[in-house]
Parts: C-alpha cells; sequence; structure tokens
C-alpha cells in the first residue's frame, strides 16, 4: 500500500513540475523588473513565515504545550 502511495505521489509531484517548467517556458511574456522584486520579496516572506509557524510547532511539542490537559476534581 505504501508503495502504490509513493509511487502516485511521485506520479503527482512529475506532473506538477511538468506544467511547471512549461509555464517558465513562455518566452512571449517577459517579466518586468518590479514583478520579479515582488515576487522575490513574496517569496521570501512564505518561506519565514513557514519556518516560523514550523518552528512553534516543534517548540511547543518539546515544551509539553501539546499535551492533553489534566482535569482536576
Amino acid at each position: 500500500m505504501r508503495i502504490a502511495i509513493s509511487i502516485g505521489l511521485l506520479v503527482l509531484l512529475a506532473a506538477v513540475g511538468a506544467c511547471a517548467f512549461e509555464g517558465l517556458m513562455v518566452l512571449d511574456a517577459p517579466v518586468p523588473t518590479y514583478g520579479i522584486v515582488m515576487l522575490t520579496i513574496g517569496i521570501t516572506l512564505l518561506v519565514a513565515v513557514g519556518v516560523g509557524l514550523m518552528g512553534l510547532l516543534f517548540y511547543s511539542s518539546r515544551r509539553g504545550y501539546d499535551a492533553p490537559p489534566h482535569i482536576k476534581r
């Protein structure tokens, strides 16, 4: 079962990669300088938010914040 899922995900990854490659090969639509700057800023912020959220996830799990609540009666 794991092998079938892995193969399916790899096929999906290859299809997305092929579509992205084809989209980047469009030479009729040049991107202006401000567009490249905005894309760079957006990607940088996206990576920073992703890394920050993953860091918070690991920090909270190591500190015990994700433990189930203890009800005192």
